[in-house]
């Protein structure tokens, strides 16, 4: 490797650094203080103009020659070492500066200041800063880049890439203006190359995942990676392999692994060398190399490394199909040497693991197993290995058995770069560098200085240093403080911080552990003096022993330090002033981005919405691509019902992060609220941005009027699709879970899998804290109607078969299993909800509505009287009188009624899987007078002289079979029970259940029902399906229901009222329909038997369409329709499923639950 003190002191360098012109030593001096950077750019411009055209081409290789090797020195010194053995200040510098210690200092801290890119500032004393600064003016210039044309174009953009690269990492934060300059020259090496079909060299493709990292792009990181990988030919996997991880396991286990091998060099036939340094080297992976020492764990419990079993397993397996051949057979606790680079791209997937994962343990033990295979090759390279000790020094500081030494290991870094970058203070005694302020504060160190022999070569370091841009002395020393103060070592933190002299980070850490006042001192003596003398302008460079006021510190230093706009916003934050934010806002001349943040901060938090929007607004103007600040953007325009703004402000915090849950979550809350005639769509919605918006919108004078009239749910859509994202990337938030079922339900037609998913979902999530009030009942209510809606049948599945045969979508499927929508709402009902269930009788029904469609018959009849319970333990209806009071017992006598039919529906049918002895409830009648006589007993007192009383009454006589001629008057009828908003919940039963056996002979007639022959006549079951004949009360002979026949009856039901004539019909297999009370509008219909769905059907729809043939209805038909469904919604349940399971026809309408609601 040549050396760059060599290409430092040619003809042309001495040219650039003005060491060959003439001029006195005052003139040098004022043009090296007054804007030195600007004065080698002009020495750049004279230099090219001498040269003639011929001669041009060999120009830019110089140039180029001479920014690499100022680079390169500047990063051997501050970032990999060893130290450099001649002084950068002479080598650049006139010899009367270089040798002024005082002339020196000033220099270098006009770099400094220059450095500063929008209000961001560097480190205050970094050593030989002039290096960089060299580089950063020699490789910027347009003489050190090739014509476009020519093939060493690519090699100076790359250049310049890396040198603009290194200046954003020494930046406090990203500046937008570097990094926009950044990504424009990719842009254009990508097109160059894509123009010249070229093929990128690897170690390029790693130094731009490594650019993306930085900048916050992890995705695109990740797939430069890839393609790295891919030319590399690395064969790596993350999987698990059987081991122990402590000393006294006994059981192997699984334990992550990550399996990596190399290509062969034969495959590639040679390995890509990097191209950032000066001289390119071949790499040896089967060569010992020096490796920084790596400290043992020494812990009485876990082994130093895992021991992974012996046992030799064929891989690949069914399980492990992603295991390639060349790694089936590979060793975990011997595998084969990785090529540097390849430990590089392990390293680099490690920090895209980091940076897009929550910071929990998973992450962390995600991301060690790519760190110790890097550690695992004793023979990489020295840089290599130090970065990935610091990567599991990171990982292991934060669990109780690794903890010392990750903390130790990241001292021993640190001890190690500090040696490795200090120059023998006998070798440089005059030129007085700020590294000794550093070493004269006492830097200690558990590191000898190594031998010459015992340590690596400069060569080597750099080799690989942009690809993995380690960080500098001062960045690792300042991570280990940040690593004390988290272990609660705030006095070691603190001595390393104020020997770093980084008070921003001293004043932070003294507010931390509740000492604002120091903070603030400590800031104000940066930022003030007491006086205007010379020797008082600079900051200070210790905290001092002296307490001064803040009182006293009046007069604002001249200069301001470089990070002047940093400290006034910490100042701000601590005294909660705008003031110094708009300071640091001037001071920065409007491009400390932060500031502005901070402001926007404020007013948010004062409740001043416009302000805090024109705040973050001029944020953004600086920098565009800040997510965090496009978020609070939208959450200041949500808050100020800005709908329109808050969209295009999520939107754009999703196209810089797409993985942000919150953001597509607030977005869907935003799209939700826009006008239906807004023109949104996602991100996009509403490109119309508001006056005061960062960016405006493309196509704002386009004519919306001529625009074609959208989707009046298409913004729900988007809120939907945006939510469904957004629980993807956040399954632990139970509010975007909640949002997403309230959006699913408004959609036409619903999205039902999604609705049972997210229900499920919020049960997992919230069921131990809220129990079963984090069910929707209504929406649970609504999808179980659709189920029964289209359902092809009631019938209990078998024992093949899944319940619910309908898809995703909501729609019947006539072939294959039962699978999708039904069989999750099914399963959601069964395992979920029903072990939930306490208090809430509307879950209980919803529980035995189920049952009766999957013909459940026990598990029914035990949800009724589970719901009837929950009703019953309902306080304030024994006691009260008040309107709340009425409504509770009116609550509870239908629960008792709709208990006591349960009972007569369900009690004789045979249990499920049981055989024709056991009966779901041989004492239900029993039960029945029970349940009855003990709410009638408890409302007594209250109640006796209201309706439902009298209701119950009667009820409990149809229990026991006694009746008077009052009972049975139609009119009484209508009053007390069958009429009268008697809703049963046996709706969904089938009419064979309902009509069982084999009705004897009987009448039906002033109140009296024949006995049974050979089945059993219900009195209650005619009572609520068949109403008594209007008028007065009677029924010709020929009313009769008789079994066998098989005809129609002559005579027929004679009606009184209007012109209707309605004539029994036959319906099949001998049984007879009788229909009355037309009048009334109550039109319930008994169908007797379902021998034949077809005619059933033709009935029903006959009696909702008011069509001729069947049934004729006198009136308004559909008058007549709304009133059975009110009436007797039982008996209009009927003849709707009756119709629903016709092969051949359809009704129009459905009930879809007690509320009335209907589906189309």
């Amino acid at each position: 490797m040549s050396d760059p003190q060599n290409i430092l002191g040619t003809r042309d360098a001495s040219f650039l650094l003005g060491k060959c012109t003439s001029g006195t030593p005052d003139k040098a001096t004022s043009t090296a203080k007054d804007g030195w950077m600007q004065r080698v750019t002009e020495n750049i411009d004279n230099l090219s103009q001498n040269y003639h055209d011929g001669d041009v081409d060999q120009l830019y290789l110089r140039l180029q020659k001479i920014g690499i090797a100022a680079l390169d020195a500047f990063l051997q010194s501050n970032v990999t070492g060893p130290p450099l053995h001649w002084k950068s200040a002479e080598c650049i510098f006139p010899s009367h500066i270089a040798n002024n210690p005082e002339e020196l200092r000033s220099i270098r801290r006009a770099l400094i200041q220059d450095l500063s890119v929008d209000g961001e500032a560097v480190y205050q004393i970094i050593p030989n800063i002039e290096l960089f600064c060299l580089a950063k003016c020699v490789l910027n210039h347009p003489a050190s880049v090739a014509p476009k044309s020519a093939p060493d174009y690519v090699d100076g953009c790359w250049a310049r890439v890396t040198v603009n690269f290194w200046h954003q990492k020494l930046l406090t934060e990203n500046a937008s203006s570097l990094q926009q300059i950044i990504y424009e020259d990719l842009d254009h090496l990508e097109q160059h190359l894509r123009n010249h079909s070229a093929k990128e060299d690897a170690s390029r493709l790693v130094q731009k995942a490594t650019i993306h990292t930085q900048h916050g792009f992890d995705q695109k990181a990740r797939e430069y990676l890839q393609r790295a990988t891919e030319i590399t030919g690395l064969d790596f996997v993350l999987t698990g392999r059987l081991g122990k991880r402590t000393k006294f396991q006994e059981n192997e286990i699984s334990q992550l692994v990550v399996l990596a091998k190399s290509a062969d060099a034969k495959t590639l036939g040679t390995t890509p060398a990097p191209t950032n340094s000066i001289d390119e080297i071949s790499p040896d992976v089967n060569k010992v190399a020096f490796t920084p020492d790596e400290l043992n764990l020494n812990d009485d419990t876990l082994l130093e490394s895992i021991a992974f079993s012996e046992t030799k397993v064929n891989f690949p397996s069914a399980n492990e199909s992603n295991i390639s051949r060349s790694l089936a057979t590979v060793d975990p606790s011997n595998q084969p040497n990785l090529q540097p680079l390849d430990s590089i791209i392990l390293l680099s997937y490690a920090s895209s693991i980091t940076n897009t994962s929550p910071s929990d343990g998973l992450t962390r033990e995600e991301t060690l197993p790519y760190a110790t295979r890097v550690l695992h090759d004793k023979c990489t390279n020295w840089q290599v290995y130090t970065q990935a000790l610091l990567v599991r020094s990171r990982i292991e500081g934060y669990r109780s058995r690794t903890i010392e030494r990750g903390v130790l290991q990241l001292q021993a870094l640190v001890d190690q770069v500090i040696v490795e970058t200090t120059p023998n203070p006998s070798a440089n005694t005059s030129a007085l560098q700020s590294i000794q302020v550093q070493e004269d504060a006492g830097t200690s160190s558990f590191l000898p200085r190594p031998k010459p022999s015992e340590s690596a070569p400069a060569k080597e370091r750099l080799a690989y240093i942009h690809q993995l841009a380690s960080p500098t002395r001062w960045e690792l020393e300042a991570e280990l403080a940040s690593r004390w103060v988290s272990l609660g070592g705030l006095r070691t933190a603190l001595e390393i911080y104020e020997r770093l002299q980084m008070w921003a980070e001293v004043a932070l850490c003294w507010a931390a552990n509740d000492r604002e006042d120091k903070a603030k001192r400590i800031l104000h003596q940066q930022l003030y003096t007491t006086k205007t003398t010379e020797e008082f302008q600079q900051p200070r460079t210790s905290v001092g022993d002296e307490e001064v006021s803040v009182k006293d510190l009046t007069v604002e230093r001249t200069p301001l330090p470089a990070d002047a706009p940093r400290l006034f916003c910490i100042l701000g934050d601590l005294k909660k002033s705008p003031s110094m934010y708009e300071k640091a806002w001037e001071v920065s001349s409007h491009r400390y981005a932060r500031a502005q943040r901070s402001l926007g901060k404020y007013f948010f938090s004062q409740g001043d919405l416009q302000r805090a929007d024109d705040a973050y607004a001029k944020s953004l103007r600086v920098n565009a691509l800040s997510h965090s600040t496009w978020f609070s953007l939208g959450c200041v325009r949500l808050q100020s019902e800005n709908w329109a703004g808050a969209v295009d402000a999520f939107g754009r915090a999703i196209q810089i992060e797409d993985k942000d849950a919150e953001s597509w979550s607030n977005m869907a809350a935003a799209l939700i609220q826009l006008p239906a005639d807004a023109n949104s769509n996602g991100a996009d919605a509403n490109r119309q941005s508001p006056n005061n918006d960062p960016v405006a919108a493309d196509g704002d004078d386009e004519d919306i009027s001529s625009k074609p009239k959208t989707d009046p749910q298409k913004r729900i859509r988007s809120a939907f699709v945006a939510l469904k994202r957004a629980a993807a990337l956040k399954r632990e938030s139970y509010r975007i879970w909640q949002n997403l079922l309230n959006v699913a339900v408004k959609l036409s037609p619903p999205p039902y899998s999604d609705i049972v998913i997210a229900q499920r979902r919020l049960i997992d999530l919230r069921s131990n804290i809220e129990g079963e009030k984090c069910i929707d009942v209504e929406v649970m209510e609504g999808l179980l109607a659709h189920i029964i809606a289209v359902s092809p049948s009631s019938r209990s599945p078998s024992e093949n078969e899944d319940p619910g045969k309908i898809d995703s979508n909501g729609n019947t499927s006539t072939t294959g299993p039962r699978l999708g929508f039904g069989n999750m709402l099914i399963t959601l009902i069964q395992q979920k909800i029903n072990p939930l269930i306490t208090t809430s009788r509307r879950l209980h029904l919803l529980v035995a509505k189920l049952s009766l469609h999957l013909q459940l018959p026990a598990a029914a009849l035990e949800a009724y009287e589970k719901a009837w319970r929950c009703t019953l333990n309902t306080a304030g209806w024994e006691d009260g009188t008040d309107e709340e009071a009425e409504t509770k017992w009116k609550h509870v006598v239908d629960a008792t009624l709709e208990l006591v039919d349960a009972y007569e529906s369900l009690g004789e049918r045979i249990k499920e899987g049981g055989n024709e002895r056991d009966l779901v409830e041989k004492g239900w009648r029993f039960k029945g007078r029970s349940a009855v006589r003990g709410v009638l007993g408890r409302g007594k007192e209250v109640w006796q002289e209201s309706e439902g009383f009298e209701r119950l009454q009667w009820r409990l006589k149809d229990l026991k079979g006694v009746f008077s001629t009052q009972d049975t008057n139609p009119g009484a009828l209508r009053s007390n029970a069958a009429f009268n908003g008697l809703s049963t919940d046996l709706l969904k039963l089938p009419l064979e259940s309902l009509i069982g056996g084999n009705l004897g002979t009987g009448s039906v007639g002033n109140g009296q029902s024949g006995g049974s022959n050979g089945g059993r006549t219900s009195c209650g079951m005619l009572r609520r399906f068949c109403t008594l004949a209007g008028g007065d009360g009677t029924c010709n002979d020929g009313d009769s229901l008789r079994g066998g026949g098989g005809g129609a009856r002559d005579g027929g039901a004679k009606k009184y009222v209007g012109s209707s004539v309605l004539d029994g019909a036959s319906v099949g297999s001998g049984w007879e329909l009788n229909e009355v009370d037309a009048e009334e509008k109550a039109c319930a219909c008994m169908l007797v038997g379902r021998r034949s769905l077809q005619v059933e059907a033709e009935l029903a729809l006959s009696l909702c369409s008011g069509s001729a043939g069947k049934v004729e209805v006198g009136g308004g038909c559909g008058e007549t329709f709304r009133e059975l469904q009110m009436m007797a919604p039982a008996s209009f349940y009927l003849l709707m499923e009756a119709a629903i399971h016709s092969e051949t026809m359809r009704a129009q309408a459905v009930f879809a639950s007690n509320s009335g609601k209907m589906l189309d």
